[in-house]
């Protein structure tokens, strides 16, 4: 595992603890904050369902991807750190 596959691999793993503890809170919050964390969940799975298979790829061609998937996680942060403010 190179740098850049740390780096993801560490951005999923926090943000799936923060899905994690957002949920635990999100029963208190509304309704647009709920339909948001869910949307938000589905787009982390699908970041995590996308970064598996390149964390054995071919160098060249993952470091392109991976900066691409780390843009992705950067925005689901910062859409839990939107509904976090909002609760």
């Amino acid at each position: 595992m190179n740098g850049q596959d740390k780096i993801v691999a560490e951005l999923i793993r926090g943000l799936k603890h923060e899905r994690d503890e957002l949920q635990l809170q999100i029963h208190l919050a509304s309704m647009e904050a709920r339909e948001e964390l869910d949307k938000l969940g589905n787009r982390l799975d699908e970041l995590d369902h996308e970064y598996e298979p390149l964390k054995d790829a071919v160098q060249t061609t993952a470091d392109d991807v991976l900066d691409s998937l780390k843009f992705v996680g950067y925005e689901i942060r910062d859409g839990f750190k939107r509904i976090r403010q909002a609760l």
